[in-house]
């Protein structure tokens, strides 16, 4: 199965990676190669993360990372990554259509 990043969601790991960069360059090219990889299981088990429960419905998943939730849609022939949030940040509805 293919995962396809949205922009919003290479956009806030651009977001996170560059304040972690701000206090240690080599700890955010960690995060980005570690996020990265945590995200390539969803090729082989894309149903391995929970529902997310703001909706409910069993294609709206998430992995945890760290302190981040990777939000994503399983489609037909694809992983759809909507976005990534802090845990501790609520998360807007408009993020997952």
């Amino acid at each position: 199965m293919k995962v396809i990043w949205s922009p919003l969601a290479l956009e806030r790991v651009d977001e996170i990676a560059a304040y972690i960069a701000g206090d240690d360059a080599q700890a955010a090219r960690r995060f980005l190669i570690e996020i990265f990889g945590a995200v390539e299981r969803l090729q082989s088990f894309p149903n391995s993360g929970r529902v997310v429960q703001e909706v409910k419905r069993p294609n709206i998943r998430e992995i945890i990372f760290g302190n981040y939730r990777v939000v994503y849609r399983v489609e037909r022939k694809r992983v759809s990554i909507l976005t990534v949030r802090h845990g501790k940040q609520r998360l807007p509805l408009k993020e997952i259509k």
